[in-house]
């Protein structure tokens, strides 16, 4: 199976406390992050064949970002670089018991122009072709300007039209949108093109004013989401597929760090299941164990080798 994710990567500065002398000093390591990009790489770990999707600049950040993911295994031949642009940058703080908060500095960053280019989309139509399964995110509708999002909207009901399937998570930033209804009515035509729909239901809070799970639920149905899941932190993950509701425990986590990434590697440890063919039940259990090992560690994406020798409690 082939999987192409959509997005953008940006340049993260995550605090890391080192030893100095009788105390510690706090440091800011620099790494690549973004919501899309940290489920692609953790998707290629779990054996997939994943490309990413996305525009760079020229820069050295740039070309670290390439490399990094040719050293993930991943697909890079889709994208394309744009003279003058570097990354966005986002920096990491975190409360005691591992919460996260960003800030964000991505104005000019080249992401911004994807499918927006002409010539470059027919390209990029002509590869995502190719693909068993998309996967993209609120965020990655959210820095695209409308007529590019309509274009890819247009693209997603014929390339599913042809067999391909469609994996989305809301990924609600309310800095990103013009407004709360701006943001409903995009992600609201994109989650009728959705296959599966991987989402977290503060984000679904935030966006649609749910109380209850039950409202996010019947929403979805009618869109016609036909395999749903729904991420509550250390709640049981809630599982609407083939008729049926069913709610699954998340274990519990010995050390919890840092819990940027959380969601994108939940999301990264299900895909990566289901298209090897476990069931979704099985591949919520995956999504459990692949969080478990980056929330134990600073930053979205953990070291490979920290990453393969960790030790999930779920």
């Amino acid at each position: 199976m082939k999987l192409a994710a959509l997005g953008e990567v940006m340049v993260e500065l995550a605090p890391q406390a080192v030893s100095q002398g009788s105390g510690q000093k706090a440091l800011l390591a620099q790494s690549y992050a973004g919501d899309t990009y940290n489920t692609a790489v953790y998707i290629a770990r779990g054996g997939v064949d994943v490309s990413y999707v996305t525009l760079l600049g020229e820069d050295p950040y740039s070309e670290e970002v390439l490399t990094r993911l040719a050293s993930e295994g991943i697909d890079t031949s889709a994208i394309a670089r744009l003279p003058g642009r570097c990354p966005g940058l986002y920096m990491i703080q975190n409360t005691a018991d591992g919460e996260r908060y960003f800030t964000y500095w991505r104005g000019e960053a080249p992401a911004r122009e994807l499918f927006a280019d002409p010539a470059r989309r027919e390209v990029l139509k002509d590869y995502l072709r190719q693909m068993d399964c998309m996967y993209l995110s609120g965020i990655t509708l959210a820095i695209m300007n409308p007529e590019a999002r309509a274009e890819l909207l247009a693209f997603l009901k014929e390339y599913r039209a042809n067999g391909g399937r469609v994996a989305f998570d809301s990924n609600y930033r309310p800095r990103l949108w013009a407004s709360a209804d701006a943001a409903r009515s995009v992600v609201a035509e994109f989650l009728q093109q959705a296959d599966m729909a991987l989402l977290t239901f503060e984000d679904e809070q935030a966006l649609w004013g749910d109380e209850l799970p039950d409202s996010c639920i019947k929403r979805n149905g009618d869109f016609g989401v036909a395999e749903l899941v729904i991420k509550r932190g250390a709640e049981p993950v809630l599982l609407q597929y083939q008729g049926a509701l069913i709610s699954v425990e998340v274990p519990a986590v010995s050390s919890v760090v840092d819990t940027t990434g959380a969601g994108d590697s939940f999301n990264a440890g299900y895909l990566a299941a289901r298209l090897q063919g476990a069931s979704p039940e099985e591949s919520i259990a995956a999504g459990n164990r692949c969080a478990a090992r980056v929330i134990g560690h600073r930053g979205a994406i953990i070291p490979r080798a920290d990453y393969f020798a960790a030790t999930a409690t779920c």
